[in-house]
């Protein structure tokens, strides 16, 4: 076995219907995720083992799926089945106690194997994967800090909407805050808000929370939905409309939501505080009702 083989992890994973693990998993060089990056992908958090917003997260990959013309090659419940052994292999494999800690499922699925070609090919028996891995939530600093955050133009496609695997632009995006020292790149389209490389980016003004629209250049992260329930229950104003750069510069506070980063406050952007410089009472209460949830959370 190769020294690139031996680095990786012998966690358990799923593929194509065999329980295996990352080091032994092995797909098609002319798998089209591979070739196209002609593919989907979820990202579930489990919390005590316990999958969070499950039912939410299928309904995005349905959408994504169909969007590619993928049928969905598993049931719900299949998905909840395997993603649910995952972890309890995982926790067998790892020593780690699930109940405790906290994990990733991440879901992948192709258009499956075939010779090069860039039509979407029919009949083709899709490709699945999932694993499972530790989740790194963000470090009480963090949360009383804030973090930076950098902006730039969003030179992405404009199909933001699909959960692709097709992630380059993402990667680069990404890579702008790594190189500035940031957490973050919010990034605009013209003049209007659009998301972060790998975020959500929400702006809070005069106490209401407002996001952009729903619609094929902003991807709908899941948080989008607990946002808006959370800010209901609360009785915080909740918008989604378009959001001027200007808007953004001038907020109270900006946030950030993702499966990994929950929800973060902004305190820094380009190098300017945002609002008091500190995190603000609305990010205060979205966060407790965020906790409050992940508690009430069940498969």
């Amino acid at each position: 076995m190769s020294a690139d083989a031996n680095a990786l992890p012998d966690t358990p994973c799923y593929l194509n219907g065999d329980f295996s693990t990352l080091r032994d998993a092995k797909i098609s060089v002319l798998d089209r995720g591979f070739i196209f990056g002609d593919g989907v992908y979820e990202v579930v958090p489990a919390y005590a083992g316990k999958l969070f917003r499950f039912g939410q997260h299928m309904a995005r990959l349905n959408r994504s799926l169909a969007e590619l013309r993928i049928a969905n090659p598993l049931t719900q419940d299949e998905w909840r089945d395997t993603a649910l052994k995952l972890i309890a292999d995982y926790a067998l494999s790892t020593g780690e106690d699930t109940q405790k800690g906290n994990q990733l499922i991440y879901i992948q699925v192709t258009r499956g194997v075939a010779m090069r070609d860039h039509p979407m090919l029919p009949g083709l028996t899709p490709t699945v994967f999932i694993m499972v891995n530790p989740m790194k939530l963000p470090s009480a600093q963090q949360r009383e800090e804030g973090v930076a955050c950098v902006s730039a133009g969003d030179f992405r496609w404009e199909k933001a909407h699909i959960k692709s695997t097709s992630l380059l632009g993402a990667v680069f995006s990404r890579q702008i805050s790594v190189d500035a020292g940031a957490l973050e790149t919010v990034m605009f389209r013209g003049d209007h808000l659009s998301e972060a490389a790998a975020s959500n980016v929400w702006v809070v003004k005069g106490g209401k929370v407002m996001g952009p629209p729903k619609d094929h250049l902003v991807l709908e992260g899941i948080r989008y939905g607990l946002i808006e329930e959370i800010c209901r229950a609360a009785g915080i104003g909740f918008e989604l409309r378009p959001i001027s750069r200007a808007e953004v510069l001038a907020a109270d506070e900006l946030l950030l939501s993702s499966a990994t980063k929950e929800i973060l406050p902004i305190t820094l952007l380009d190098g300017l505080p945002v609002g008091q410089g500190t995190p603000g009472p609305v990010y205060a209460k979205l966060y407790a009702a965020y906790q409050q949830a992940k508690q009430e959370s069940s498969t």
